[in-house]
């Protein structure tokens, strides 16, 4: 059993509200398991999968009210239904708005909890009708973090809480502790954090069957390219196959013309989009300003496109290169898959990171709003790790008066003035804090 980080919010969530709960992401990251997982706590467990029973899709067309939806629910299953002590999980919700749309009946009703899944719903539930705001929560779920990973490969929460107080307190890292770490994350590199895959992996060691599972779910996402979005299939298709060559290149910056000598992005932007909301790849925008907010100097043409796993990422590249990524071979460029990893910690902890380019200053891997203050980060494979020009570039302008910028590297943890170098691992403590509520009243008693 994988132990994820969502397993602890379901269970806080439903402690804390009546509310249903949308889990959403992209195929194979783990939402039916984890959501089964949940359901043990409860009497009674109902799952309707839309997709594997498409008679449940005709039958909940036309439902009225709560108690239409509910008789009908009753016809569909032999589980009972026990007022107070079940959970009933609607599955593949895309095949189904109608079921998302008539959730907040159902949770006036209060008679049973309800909590909800599926994939590619940016893609399919763009249109609802209704969205049930105020009934329903949203969780987005990803692979596994590396923090994850290492736990469920055997590293103890001890010392996982001493990797977070060395990263908290600024000070280096048992020496071979950090030799572990950063073989450990090689071999994330190799495995990525999809749960079938790292589940092969615990179970036999082998990377070969990885890689086989990987390959599968790679010939799913292409499959689900030309079910979902016939029209454009192709253009999607070749996107998602230039994601590893184009992060290898020296420019990571997805450049159009190598769709196509005539491509304009408008033409494909749709295709991008598709990638986005189906949760398989993760663009990272320019911004032309290193200042609060980001999103306002946000380019919306102007971006590199990542791999949502960076172990998928690995298998798209030649066979053969993943033994050499865990060895750390001089022969591999580490660059484009040590930033994947970057991205995605990023993404799944909450931060939207951005890249930042300038003619007048260079370019630096990503910026990202952090405590109120923009953080920039450089990304380093190699053993040159100190020479970073756009970024000194950056932190000298007074203009940004930015406090602290982060070098991550293959070394130990060490602090030079407003830069931190930073061993690679430590991305999974870039995380979002658990802010204090805000409260501000206006004094009104002058107008009295």
């Amino acid at each position: 059993m994988l132990k994820r980080k969502i397993d602890n919010y379901i269970k806080q969530f439903y402690a804390n509200t009546r509310n249903a709960l949308l889990v959403t992401g992209a195929r194979q990251t783990g939402k039916t398991y984890s959501i089964r997982e949940f359901g043990k706590s409860f009497k009674s467990f109902v799952e309707i999968n839309f997709v594997e029973m498409p008679e449940a899709v005709d039958a909940f067309k036309g439902a009225k009210s709560c108690e239409d939806i509910l008789l009908r629910l009753s016809l569909l299953t032999r589980v009972p239904l026990i007022e107070g002590e079940t959970l009933i999980f609607f599955d593949e919700v895309q095949k189904c708005p109608d079921i998302v749309t008539a959730i907040k009946f159902l949770v006036d009703d209060g008679r049973y909890r309800y909590i909800l899944s599926g994939s590619l719903l940016g893609v399919e539930l763009r249109d609802l009708r209704s969205e049930p705001v105020g009934y329903m929560g949203v969780k987005e779920m990803f692979p596994l973090d590396f923090e994850e990973f290492v736990s469920c490969v055997g590293i103890p929460e001890k010392v996982i809480d001493a990797l977070r107080d060395a990263w908290m307190e600024r000070k280096s890292v048992d020496s071979f502790l950090h030799a572990k770490l950063m073989e450990l994350f090689r071999l994330y590199l190799v495995v990525g954090g999809m749960p079938a895959a790292v589940d092969k992996y615990i179970e036999s060691n082998n990377l070969q069957e990885v890689m086989a599972i990987q390959q599968d779910i790679i010939r799913l996402y292409k499959r689900d390219i030309a079910q979902y979005d016939p029209d454009n299939k192709l253009y999607i298709e070749d996107i998602f196959n230039l994601i590893p060559p184009e992060l290898n290149a020296k420019n990571k910056r997805f450049i159009l013309k190598r769709l196509n000598e005539n491509a304009k992005f408008d033409r494909y932007q749709n295709s991008f989009l598709w990638l986005k909301n189906a949760g398989v790849a993760l663009p990272v925008y320019n911004v032309e300003e290193p200042k609060v907010p980001l999103l306002l100097a946000r380019s919306r043409n102007l971006f590199k496109l990542f791999q949502s796993d960076v172990g998928l990422l690995a298998a798209q590249y030649a066979e053969g290169i993943q033994l050499q990524i865990i060895t750390g071979s001089k022969a591999i460029n580490f660059g484009a898959v040590y930033e994947n990893v970057v991205v995605q910690e990023l993404v799944a902890h909450g931060i939207e990171p951005y890249y930042y380019n300038s003619k007048k200053r260079g370019e630096l891997d990503f910026v990202i709003e952090l405590g109120g203050k923009v953080l920039p980060i450089e990304v380093k494979s190699g053993k040159d790790y100190e020479v970073h020009r756009a970024l000194s570039n950056m932190m000298d302008c007074g203009e940004y008066d930015l406090p602290e910028a982060v070098i991550f590297t293959n070394d130990n943890l060490r602090v030079e003035g407003k830069y931190v170098y930073v061993p690679i691992y430590m991305v999974m403590f870039l995380e979002r804090r658990n802010d204090a509520p805000v409260f501000y009243k206006v004094d009104l008693s002058m107008l009295h």
